[in-house]
Order: C-alpha cells, then sequence, then structure tokens
C-alpha cells in the first residue's frame, strides 16, 4: 500500500464539487486515511510550494492557493501517487485525458480542481505538511 497527498483546491471548494470529487476517489477505490478543510495563509502556501520559488508562477499560484477553503486529504491505495495522478488527469484541463477530474472540473491550468503528490519523497513531505504529528488512520 502507498500514500498520496492529495488537495481539492479553493477553485473546486468554491464551486461546490468537493463531493462530487469525494466521491470519485472513494470510487475509484482510495481509502482516505486523513482529511480536513483548511484556509492556507500566502506564508502556508509560499511553505507548501517553497520547491517552486524560483518558476514565474510561484506568486500566482501562492496567491490562488490561499484565496479560499481547500481541502486536503491522505489516500491510500497500491501505487496510490500514480493511480491519484491518472484520476486527476494532466495539470492543463484542456490536454487532460476525458472522464479525468482536471478534464471535468478544472478550469485552466492553474485553477485546475486537484494537486496531487508526484513522488513517495514528495507525497512525505506534503502529507507531514499537513498532518504533522498525527497519527494516520
Amino acid at each position: 500500500m502507498e500514500r498520496t497527498l492529495a488537495i481539492i483546491k479553493p477553485d473546486a471548494v468554491e464551486r461546490r464539487l468537493a463531493g462530487k470529487i469525494l466521491q470519485r476517489i472513494e470510487d475509484a477505490g482510495f481509502q482516505i486515511r486523513a482529511m480536513r478543510r483548511v484556509h492556507l495563509s500566502r506564508k502556508d502556501a509560499e511553505g507548501f510550494y517553497a520547491v517552486h520559488r524560483e518558476r514565474p508562477f510561484f506568486a500566482s499560484l501562492t496567491t490562488f492557493m490561499s484565496s479560499g477553503p481547500a481541502v486536503v486529504l491522505v489516500l491510500e491505495a497500491p501505487d496510490a501517487i500514480k493511480k491519484w495522478r491518472t484520476l486527476m488527469g494532466a495539470t492543463d484541463p484542456a490536454k487532460a485525458d476525458a472522464g479525468t477530474l482536471r478534464k471535468e472540473f478544472a478550469q485552466s491550468i492553474e485553477r485546475n480542481a486537484t494537486h496531487g503528490s508526484d513522488a513517495p519523497e514528495t507525497a512525505a513531505f506534503e502529507i507531514g505538511y499537513f498532518f504533522a504529528g498525527i497519527e494516520l488512520m
């Protein structure tokens, strides 16, 4: 079994899509091991996305991620990282496969409804960022 972090981003929460996305997560066979609704401060968003600090989209990304509530989750399944990234679809919804979350729910490359860890090391950091000191069920 593997764990990954998933985020239902502020754009999806604002549009009341969290329930639909959670249903798709469960229908895909993931176990939700932890879940919290958060409203990141700009500083929290900058800490979470620090790996992108030098990228041109860093300021707009952290502004967006601190713009409203989001739902953070720890998902568990065999090959969870790959499985979740497949369910999400490509970052750019115009390039996402039909039936993926981003194809169905994203508005743009930045307002793309969901986030997911891209590697085991990233998942460990990201899970710890939101669930530090919490025993996961």
